[in-house]
């Protein structure tokens, strides 16, 4: 059998004869449960994985490239179609990564505003992950229950920003805007309403015999391997590692809030289900830490750097230099000092981190994302053999990933 010089690593030890007894499956990537664009090249033993290759590009966009032909702020819309299931993570991380180049902070109250946004997005990405995976193993009714509160969440975000699931709710520099009257006390009602659903969620999962027997030491993961394939966010904290970019590395407002980051040792999709489950818990608990903050912060919500950030509203309208000023960031952008940066913020699905290189022009010379979703794609090789072809599903399902941060 003839094949093309791309595919013979993976069939160079696979042969074709009848005695072998193995079958090679194409897993996608049209599969409804590949979760995207995945084409997963399965060898199988009757119903048993023997090897797995997971193919991507699939999706492809070439995302960091046109980041590389853009102005700064031109290119922070895209970062919405990574992680479109949290594209407020996206955005955070690119802004946070040109603050740092140009060496500006963000006021007080957007960083509070900020990380509502990042939190309350965490919850929708979480109630997302938790829909869909149960519906890939079989369970209907938390799916629709998930779904419900989470377009509760999506509510409160197009109130804010008025989008459902590309925000383009933060600027480089702080935020648009301030929150809209009623909106803190919409959050409070939403907090209130997902405290009393989790468990709702949990008495239908959590003891039921079939979702234990489809997920208890099914994707065992153990913390070598986790660490050999960089796994980060949950797939890592569910191998036991206690690892959170928002407590070891700190950054914005986290060094100011108490929260707990849950671990599981048990190293499964089951330990990863409870660690999941907990994090909204978590999540809750510092959205009601940052109502206070956000009712004692000053009014200010971009930082003031004319050379850099464009100046407020009123300003633009009564001074004819802002406005100048202002013309000259939008048709031509800005001009960081020569230099690069690297920063990493917790994702709801592990480490994103964005690689900025700049030459002084108002493009960036190189520009790199660190997605998660990437290294949890790629331990399928590792992690698929000796399970049976059902388990695979749940495994996909499970690792939470999207192939809009993988194909890039």
């Amino acid at each position: 059998m003839q094949v093309s010089n791309r595919l013979k690593p993976f069939f160079e030890n696979i042969t074709f004869e009848r005695e072998d007894n193995t079958m090679v499956v194409n897993f996608g990537p049209q599969h409804p449960s590949a979760h995207g664009q995945l084409r997963l090249m399965l060898e199988l033993q009757g119903e048993e994985v023997v090897k797995a290759h997971p193919d991507v590009g699939y999706l492809h966009r070439g995302i960091e490239k046109m980041g590389e032909n853009m102005i700064y702020n031109e290119f922070l819309p895209t970062t919405d179609r990574m992680d479109y299931i949290a594209s407020t993570s996206n955005n955070y991380g690119y802004a946070l990564a040109i603050e740092k180049l140009i060496g500006i902070e963000a006021p007080r109250r957007a960083e509070v505003i900020r990380t509502m946004l990042l939190e309350l997005n965490r919850i929708i990405s979480h109630l997302f992950w938790l829909a869909t995976h149960a519906l890939d193993v079989g369970a209907m009714s938390i799916f629709l229950y998930a779904f419900r509160e989470r377009e509760f969440a999506m509510d409160l975000m197009e109130d804010y920003c008025g989008a459902r699931l590309t925000h383009s709710a933060v600027r480089i520099g702080g935020v648009p805007l301030d929150l809209p009257k009623g909106w803190i006390a919409s959050l409070e009602k939403y907090i209130e309403t997902l405290t009393s659903q989790i468990p709702i969620y949990e008495g239908l999962l959590t003891e039921n015999r079939i979702w234990k027997m489809r997920l208890e030491d099914v994707g065992i993961i153990p913390v070598e391997m986790a660490k050999s394939w960089a796994c980060s966010g949950i797939t890592l904290r569910g191998s036991g590692v206690k690892w959170d970019l928002r407590k070891e590395m700190p950054y914005g407002l986290y060094p100011e809030l108490d929260f707990d980051i849950p671990i599981s040792d048990k190293c499964d999709s089951y330990g990863r289900y409870k660690c999941y489950m907990a994090e909204m818990y978590e999540s809750m608990k510092i959205l009601k830490q940052l109502i206070p903050m956000y009712e004692e912060s000053d009014t200010q919500l971009m930082a003031h750097s004319p050379q850099y950030i464009s100046s407020s509203k009123e300003e633009m309208m009564t001074q004819n230099y802002s406005l100048m000023q202002h013309f000259v960031l939008v048709t031509q952008g800005m001009r960081p000092p020569v230099g690069e940066v690297y920063v990493a913020t917790e994702s709801p699905k592990g480490e994103l981190g964005f690689y900025v290189v700049s030459d002084g022009s108002p493009y960036p010379y190189k520009l790199k994302c660190r997605a998660p979703s990437f290294w949890h794609t790629g331990i399928l090789q590792d992690l698929l053999p000796g399970h049976q072809l059902a388990d695979v599903v749940t495994i996909i399902g499970n690792l939470n990933i999207v192939f809009g941060e993988i194909d890039r």
